[in-house]
């Protein structure tokens, strides 16, 4: 209808639409699939899963922050991979979603396991990402976010286990020290590319209660505060590693937003938070990014990637 071309390529993988709903956003499929049809978008990342089940952290695990930001300490709560299989992976297949499915662990061995239930029904996703870097889960983002050596092992773990099946994704966290550094251990144990970022560490304080306003007390910022910190993130890991295959996350709640993550180095586009306040946000987002390229004269949505002067 505009002469925009929406697709993109992530390395090997290639995708009819830059945005990617982003883990844990889009539900378990059918819900949000009645009003936001996934076919519509490039992907949808499912919610992590363990290879266990996890209960997740203690309510109140959502609460508003300032400038329209969100913090989360849900804690990774799910039925374990093989669970997910059975229940939520058809319900996103019957409504025609590009999958890409997230696993987690507390252990290298965890992740391995992970990536091996995933294995016989890798004909049926896209590809896997591997979230190191929840910073809601005891010791989780300090054991694989901030130290490369385990970073590489536990993607070299799952790479190893799907033998080239499926590109695989690691999921790095803002809160570190030197990003394109754990960006080149995940690499280097072969990761096909990056999703950058996960939430920032942050707290919010109920002053009349004096409590921290989540049950397990810090929790993960997300939402439009946190957008000039994916920027500089996704920028920082593009120049250091030019081509690598970006998913540019954190704080995209318009077309707009999008162009801007994909103009500091991504591939495309991954939206979350914007999603719980509008159900409609990631086709919405992808409809006002064509819009943006037809009002400024682009013609392929990938032609914007690292275009930032």
């Amino acid at each position: 209808m505009t002469g925009v071309d929406g697709s993109v390529s992530l390395g090997a993988l290639e995708l009819p639409a830059p945005i990617v709903a982003a883990a844990g956003t889009f539900g378990h499929g059918a819900e949000l699939s009645r009003l936001c049809p996934p076919g519509r978008l490039g992907a949808v990342t499912a919610k992590s899963v363990a290879v266990f089940p996890s209960v997740g952290n203690p309510a109140p695990r959502v609460t508003d922050a300032a400038g329209g930001g969100m913090l989360n300490s849900v804690g990774l709560p799910g039925p374990g991979v093989a669970e997910w299989i059975a229940d939520d992976l058809p319900d996103l297949e019957a409504h025609g979603a590009r999958i890409i499915a997230s696993v987690w662990g507390h252990s290298v061995d965890d992740y391995e396991a992970a990536a091996a239930a995933l294995a016989p029904v890798a004909g049926r996703l896209v590809a896997v990402e591997v979230n190191l870097s929840c910073p809601n889960v005891k010791d989780h983002a300090h054991v694989f976010a901030h130290d490369p050596d385990p970073t590489a092992a536990a993607t070299a773990a799952v790479v190893a286990v799907l033998g080239g099946r499926l590109p695989v994704f690691a999921k790095l966290s803002p809160n570190v020290t030197d990003l394109p550094v754990i960006a080149a251990a995940a690499l280097g144990a072969g990761a096909a590319g990056l999703t950058l970022v996960n939430t920032v560490r942050g707290l919010v304080v109920d002053a009349a209660t004096r409590t921290a306003r989540l049950g397990a007390g810090l929790g993960g910022l997300s939402g439009p505060p946190i957008k000039p910190i994916a920027l500089r993130c996704v920028r920082e890991v593009a120049l250091a590693h030019p081509g690598v295959p970006i998913i540019g996350t954190g704080g995209v709640s318009s077309g707009e937003d999008a162009a801007e993550m994909l103009l500091a180095g991504a591939h495309a586009v991954g939206v979350g938070t914007a999603t719980f306040a509008d159900p409609r946000a990631p086709l919405r987002i992808t409809e006002e990014l064509i819009t943006w390229c037809t009002r400024h004269g682009v013609t392929r949505v990938r032609d914007l990637t690292g275009g930032l002067l």
